[in-house]
């Protein structure tokens, strides 16, 4: 009996994923020839930006679920010298739109904000790739989107999950391929381009076959000569505005004209003498980050072990409180006062973590939002970058649902998102996530919704330590914070860390999700706390790189990408 146990703990380790490790650069994303065109730009020299850029647009072509040009998302970088930067390209609402323009005449929510034509946001990502580009990179630009173009023009190889992902968006309501976001029933047949590009009218791909996109060879093409004024105020700009107007859609010229990716500064915090820099506003992920790992903080959550009924009692709890005071106070900062500092008060979050009782649960009727103003003075995809410099990118950018909108722009071939389900469409009602959110993220012209998003670069005495993020929907924060607290405060590599079962709080739905990995006897411990546990797949795919030291001194770069998700890649050299 004692041999066939160890036979099994054998067994078991020796199936166990392992990080890829290298010392001088290092690309981890969810799609491998996208990983792959980032790698290529760092041998060739670039930078860790140079190598964003690449990755981002390959992505566009090699994962059309969640990678874009149509879409939008946020940048943080860390600079070998420590300097820090947050670029926000996020999606803005179009200029015709307003507070009530998703409800029916019977007051209730359309699927207008999910699917079709008016379901979109204004495009951040080519004019956020152009601004990091025109300050951080070194590379030409058209050198950058070669990639792109050769894999949209040439093909690539269909694998399983691509099959599959673009098979179930043809027919049925499923969790979008790699993530949580949920794909609409049948999303990509409902638009003849959509239904002739992606599903073959109809002939499915197969695994093995070449997939090709020359519309969006061509839209990448003119981009990569002409640069994000292409997209904004070019052929593409006035092709997307007349496309929008025959089928009753919002953005026009002169909302691409006027967008503009904007620099923020990065969120920042501390944590047992780690530094974190993160994602600021209009993103709810960095804010939700740092204030739960306040909360965690001597409180001794650890003390029962990883995956504990003590440990995920209290991350229950503390993500219970966050994603109370999220929906209460989080919006786009050029609309909304926030109480951002009040949030991250020491003061307010000793009295957030005294009122989680460690024996019993909390009706989330009753942890509701805090009063922070006291103390005031789906489908997404990420991936982590570092180069030979030490200079570090983490990006997470998304169509919100599986294929955004299921519109794909005739004659661009690209996809456009469905982002404006993010926006609170009816304040107090849950969105497509379960989530319930307040006025402050109400629908206004030029606004950008919030976002779970949560790229984040975590260093220690001024040397890079961590840079991670996910995919996910509102799923996205607390697979970051469990994955970040299973490296730092369980001692475990980085695939260990990701590859470990999670749970999801958000406060409502007022019950915990537990994927599988939760043990039946842990999940009743939790109950008789008082806990609703539901087993169900929670969702996001963390995406990180941990910067390890061997016995010797050595320093590695350890990068792991989420199995959750299908088939990404770390590579590294």
């Amino acid at each position: 009996m004692r041999f066939a146990a160890l036979l099994l703990a054998l067994s078991t380790a020796a199936d166990a994923r392992q990080p890829v490790r290298s010392q001088k650069g290092m690309v981890v994303a969810q799609e491998p020839n996208a990983a792959d065109a980032g790698l290529r730009v760092l041998e060739s020299g670039g930078n860790a930006v140079d190598a964003a850029i690449a990755t981002a647009m390959a992505l566009a072509v090699t994962l059309p679920a969640a990678g874009n040009i149509g879409g939008g998302g946020f940048l943080v970088l860390r600079k070998a010298d420590g300097t820090t930067a947050f670029v926000d390209f996020r999606e803005r609402a179009p200029m015709a739109s307003n507070r009530d323009m998703y409800l029916g005449k019977d007051g209730r929510l359309t699927r207008d904000n999910l699917v079709g034509w008016r379901a979109s946001g204004v495009p951040g990502t080519v004019r956020g790739m152009e601004l990091v580009h025109r300050k951080f990179a070194t590379k030409p630009w058209p050198d950058l989107l070669a990639p792109a173009v050769e894999l949209a023009q040439r093909g690539f190889r269909v694998t399983h999950g691509f099959a599959n992902s673009l098979r179930s968006a043809g027919k049925e309501a499923m969790a979008a391929q790699g993530t949580s976001a949920l794909t609409e029933p049948g999303v990509l047949a409902r638009f003849e381009e959509s239904k002739r590009i992606f599903l073959r009218g109809g002939k499915y791909f197969e695994a093995g076959e070449t997939f090709r996109q020359p519309d969006l060879a061509l839209t990448l093409a003119r981009i990569q000569k002409r640069g994000a004024k292409d997209f904004y105020d070019g052929e593409t700009a006035r092709r997307l505005a007349a496309e929008m107007a025959k089928h009753g859609g919002l953005i026009t010229e002169e909302d691409l004209k006027s967008y503009r990716a904007v620099e923020r500064a990065p969120l920042t915090g501390r944590y047992k003498g780690l530094d974190i820099a993160t994602a600021a506003p209009p993103s709810s992920g960095g804010i939700g980050l740092l204030q739960m790992l306040a909360i965690l903080e001597n409180s001794g959550y650890e003390k029962g072990g990883q995956n504990s009924s003590a440990e995920l009692h209290w991350l229950a709890e503390t993500m219970r409180r966050f994603y109370a005071d999220r929906g209460q106070y989080l919006g786009d900062p050029d609309f909304v006062r926030m109480p951002l500092r009040g949030l991250l008060n020491k003061e307010y979050i000793s009295k957030r973590r005294l009122s989680i009782d460690p024996d019993r649960a909390s009706p989330s009727t009753s942890a509701a939002f805090g009063d922070p103003n006291q103390y005031e003075s789906s489908e997404t995809t990420h991936f982590s970058i570092v180069d030979a410099e030490g200079n570090a990118v983490a990006v997470t950018y998304t169509l919100n649902g599986g294929y955004g909108s299921g519109v794909t722009v005739p004659g661009l071939g690209m996809l456009l998102n469905n982002n404006m389900d993010n926006f609170a469409s009816q304040p107090g009602e849950a969105n497509a996530y379960g989530l319930i959110q307040g006025e402050v993220n109400a629908i206004q012209p030029g606004k950008r919704p919030v976002s779970s998003m949560t790229p984040s670069i975590v260093s220690k005495d001024g040397k890079l330590i961590l840079v991670m993020g996910a995919p996910g929907g509102t799923r996205i924060t607390s697979a970051v914070l469990q994955a970040f607290l299973n490296v730092v405060d369980f001692g475990m590599n980085i695939q260990d860390a990701i590859d470990a079962p999670r749970i999801h709080h958000q406060w409502m739905p007022d019950q915990i999700f537990a994927e599988r990995g939760i043990s039946p006897d842990t999940a009743a411990n939790l109950r008789r706390l008082g806990h609703k546990v539901e087993y169900s797949t929670v969702g996001a795919l963390v995406v990180g790189i941990h910067v390890e030291t061997d016995p010797q001194g050595r320093k590695w770069l350890a990068g792991a990408w989420d199995e959750r998700g299908g088939q990404g890649k770390a590579a590294g050299w």
